[in-house]
């Protein structure tokens, strides 16, 4: 179910419950879902469950917040045999063991007697037993994937980057400096005014259509740093490594044209080694020759002087 309302708490105060999860913006009556996580090394065990839904039912009775519809244990090694065979015997015996333990102080409960008002059972009475879940661990981690980012910087995972967006047929808004830019390289080397509609047929056909080919392979690079690496520049690094990598080669004098800087800038980029950048490893063949056309529509770079 998507929830309205996710609040993480945990910690002191947080009544048992490290995440409340809403269906709606209020937190009312089953209309709302408990999250505990229990971090131990071993599965979780009966002794370590039956204290903290002591702690819940309390909560209950002392009214700190109204019942939830489901109780949720996640844990990273998962319910342990005995908890989970208690919870699979149904709601009935679940309960009456729970109860059990705490009037008997064992299970965890030991020095808990007392606590065990009739307020208290009177909100263990109005739970479903049965609405306590346990979180399979494969779900934690299919919900915790959903941020990418997160996912692959808590897990150290080197991020897979998916297929890039193909190239529109005509030029897109975004695309518009780098494009006349292109242009102007045209019209000099033709030494007579050249446009978009002038390129269909022409001998600068096809050397427009791979130079925007490279400029999406980038465009696909930089979605993707945006995804993973959302509060880091790590697309604007790779600019700056790509420009200090290129700058001495189209600076040369023997390059006299727009057209030879063009394609000087394209062939040196493509051979350039940025190991350093953290986007080396999803690097494709198009991206680094892409980016001299990213550094144009920056205001970074311009073939005709």
């Amino acid at each position: 179910m998507p929830y309205a309302v996710v609040k993480r708490l945990g910690g002191a105060g947080d009544g048992g419950r490290d995440i409340e999860a809403r269906y709606g913006p209020a937190l009312a009556r089953d209309g709302w879902d408990l999250y505990q996580a229990k971090h131990y090394k071993q599965g979780l065990t009966q002794s370590d469950a039956f204290p903290e839904m002591a702690k819940f039912f309390k909560q209950l009775a002392l009214k700190t917040y109204p019942r939830p519809s489901y109780y949720y244990f996640c844990c990273p090694h998962a319910v342990g045999n005995e908890l989970h065979n208690t919870m699979a015997s149904g709601a009935s015996a679940f309960k009456a063991k729970f109860v059990d333990a705490w009037k008997n102080e064992n299970t965890g409960m030991k020095g808990k007697a007392a606590e065990l008002t009739p307020d208290v059972q009177a909100a263990i009475d109005d739970f479903d037993f049965d609405r306590f879940i346990e979180c399979p661990v494969h779900d934690l981690l299919a919900w915790h994937a959903l941020d990418k980012a997160a996912h692959c910087h808590l897990f150290g995972i080197v991020p897979e980057r998916g297929d890039d967006d193909p190239m529109p047929a005509q030029p897109a808004l975004h695309e518009g400096k780098y494009v006349d830019e292109l242009l102007r390289v045209y019209t000099e080397h033709k030494a007579s005014p050249v446009v978009l509609a002038d390129l269909p047929g022409s001998e600068y056909e096809d050397h427009f259509d791979s130079h925007r080919q490279i400029f999406y392979c980038a465009e696909g690079l930089q979605r993707f740093s945006r995804d993973i690496y959302p509060n880091e520049p790590e697309f604007d690094r790779l600019l700056d490594m790509v420009l200090a990598g290129i700058r001495p080669t189209i600076a040369q004098f023997r390059l006299q044209t727009g057209m030879a800087r063009v394609d000087a800038a394209v062939e040196r980029a493509s051979t350039l080694q940025v190991q350093e950048s953290r986007l080396s490893p999803q690097l494709r063949g198009g991206d680094l020759p892409g980016t001299c056309h990213h550094l144009v529509v920056r205001g970074r770079l311009k073939w005709v002087k």
